[in-house]
């Protein structure tokens, strides 16, 4: 039975009544999948939501990702969230560089955006099934994307005060989208959607997250707290050096593990009582291992996390190069517990 609730504790860091399954995204040829002949395809917003919210459903989720509007920052010809690119830039098509591309730039609002679907989705949600609304990107994420990184990087050489103003542009901009979103009756929880690293480091210092980054992500995480929602972080990278500042910001739970950075399992024992953990089943493994393999090492994971806090998935998200098989082999896994 789809429950809202169930993901809810996970996320108070309490034991659900059953597996929990938690997911960013699947991949269009899973969503047909996922709905059958109910599938829409006009290719609307409304189409889109709607098929996200039967295909989910369909997999067990209690819950269904989508966003609050088409609030977006335009990034010109930057590769970078196409979905038809093969290979991302992060150094291409800069559309700020100095103070005069700034001004010049045109600010989306996003208080006067269109978050009509959010009412909608009342009548399309199943009973007991309720929203996870994303952002269009993350603060640093989009602040890469206007100034490249190498752009960012020397920017904060040659004009601190410019990239200031770029992150309260972002971040602020950012804050109210997400304050848009959150009253509505059918969003239970909110993504904040925000790369921060690679696989060794951070993209900046510590320091410079700490100064650039983090106070924009704080003031997300409060804005959507005023609204007694929680709040998940989407965020790929290494945390080592930022754990301590991740932590503070209070995020309800954290989403985006790698097995080359820090296996789930490790993950959960050290954020265990700070923040839920959520998804995390290497995508390199679920490639390239056996079903067999698989369904063993998330039957394992739900057991050693079976006091709380934690909810089964990918560790990043479900791209079409991954095996339908292996998908399910997973999914299985906490579908099997719940008629155990």
């Amino acid at each position: 039975m789809i429950d809202f609730n169930e993901l809810l504790k996970v996320l108070r860091l309490e034991k659900p009544s059953r597996p929990v399954l938690f997911e960013f995204y699947h991949n269009e040829r899973l969503y047909r999948k996922g709905c059958g002949n109910k599938y829409d395809a006009s290719g609307t917003p409304l189409a889109g939501m709607r098929n996200r919210i039967r295909a989910f459903e369909a997999f067990g989720y209690d819950y269904a990702t989508w966003y609050g509007s088409d609030y977006r920052f335009d990034w010109g010809g930057n590769l970078h969230g196409k979905a038809d690119a093969k290979s991302v830039s992060l150094n291409e098509s800069a559309m700020i560089t100095d103070r005069e591309s700034f001004d010049a730039y045109k600010w989306p609002n996003a208080r006067v955006c269109d978050y009509s679907l959010l009412a909608r989705a009342e009548t399309e949600l199943c009973k007991g099934q309720k929203l996870v609304v994303a952002g269009p990107g993350g603060v640093l994420e989009n602040v890469i994307a206007l100034m490249t990184y190498d752009g960012l990087c020397m920017a904060l050489y040659d004009d601190e005060q410019l990239v200031y103003d770029v992150f309260e542009k972002v971040g602020s901009g950012l804050a109210a989208y997400y304050e848009m979103s959150a009253p509505y009756e059918s969003v239970g929880a909110l993504i904040s959607n925000d790369d921060w690293g690679f696989n060794t480091q951070t993209m900046l210092s510590p320091a410079d997250m700490r100064r650039f980054v983090f106070p924009w992500h704080k003031k997300i995480v409060d804005t959507i707290h005023s609204f007694d929602k929680p709040v998940i972080l989407h965020s790929c990278g290494n945390y080592n050096q930022i754990f301590d500042g991740l932590i503070a910001l209070k995020y309800d739970g954290r989403h985006s593990y790698e097995d080359n950075i820090e296996p789930v399992e490790k993950a959960y024992g050290r954020f265990k009582g700070k923040l839920a953990v959520l998804g995390g089943i290497d995508l390199n493994f679920l490639i390239n291992a056996e079903e067999t393999a698989i369904h063993k090492r998330c039957r394992e994971m739900l057991a050693l996390a079976s006091s709380g806090g934690y909810a089964l998935g990918s560790g990043n998200s479900i791209p079409e190069y991954v095996p339908d098989n292996k998908f399910f082999a997973m999914i299985d896994a906490v579908k099997k517990g719940n008629k155990e």
